[in-house]
């Protein structure tokens, strides 16, 4: 077999490999598009044609489900999750990027190892915590959780796109008159901005789709979407076409962000990537 033959067949596997994941990551999701709108019969049915139906869609938002309650839940929560954690990270990620502090390496350390820790394990303190200062089944519990959560990832993720700027820039600027904000706001966030806006979809990403502490925290008032999945339960088992409905409300403001925000994005990841 010649040098090229063997390029064409390496083409042709790496071909074949990533056609085999992509039909394993699309077809569930196929499935519960389809599911989504059909009928309690039809679901168990694998068929690719049927009479469609919205009735679903209605369903899930009325009694006893009322899912667009949880609904306002995830976003609340997932918003004011980033709307903190984005400025209050970015000028952390500055601060260790910019200044040399004593024990900045092991601060750095300390914030990273957060990550490790299991949620099984922090779950139960944050429970006593909020149960006795009165934040059990609130939103901002759960915004404070999920600060908790999504902060260190923030902070590292932001400091490599801030390492990635030129300092010469800043202390130019600097020379010609402006302050250390000004240099931050005129130069610094400009130029970190698909960073930024990256970090920010991976922090609103992660509280969206935040399940434990959601279920452990909550009973009714701050029920979140991922835990009004489990209310579709029926006598006769659970509810695949309601479940699906639920599952496309979940999945659809994550595919949309995606659509809008696909250039930055990618151009803030090789940022970051890049030193």
């Amino acid at each position: 077999m010649t040098g090229r033959q063997r390029k064409q067949l390496w083409a042709a596997v790496q071909t074949a490999l990533i056609l085999i994941a992509m039909f394993i990551m699309l077809v569930p999701i196929l499935w519960i598009f389809l599911a989504a709108f059909k009928t309690h019969v039809d679901v168990y049915q694998l068929k690719l044609f049927f009479t469609p139906t919205l009735e679903n869609f209605g369903i899930v938002f009325d009694d006893p489900y009322r899912l667009g309650e949880k609904l306002f839940n995830s976003t609340v929560v997932a918003l004011v999750t980033v709307i903190i954690a984005i400025p209050v990270a970015t000028l952390a990620a500055y601060s260790f990027s910019r200044f040399s502090m004593r024990g900045e390496t092991m601060m750095l350390v300390i914030i990273l190892a957060t990550q490790f820790v299991p949620a099984v394990v922090i779950i139960l303190p944050f429970f006593v915590m909020f149960r006795d200062i009165g934040l059990l089944d609130t939103r901002v519990g759960l915004i404070l959780v999920n600060l908790a959560i999504v902060m260190p990832f923030a902070i590292w993720m932001i400091k490599g796109f801030i390492d990635g700027i030129p300092m010469d820039t800043e202390e130019a600027a600097m020379v010609d008159g402006s302050s250390r904000l000004q240099v931050i706001r005129n130069i610094v966030l400009p130029m970190a901005a698909p960073g930024l806006l990256t970090s920010a979809i991976f922090c609103f990403i992660i509280a969206w789709n935040e399940f434990l502490f959601a279920l452990i925290l909550t009973n009714k008032n701050a029920v979140t979407l991922p835990i009004g999945l489990a209310l579709f339960k029926g006598e006769e088992g659970d509810l695949w076409n309601l479940l699906s409905a639920a599952g496309i409300i979940i999945m659809a403001p994550m595919f949309v962000l995606a659509l809008m925000i696909r250039k930055y994005f990618v151009q803030g990841m090789t940022m970051g990537a890049v030193r």
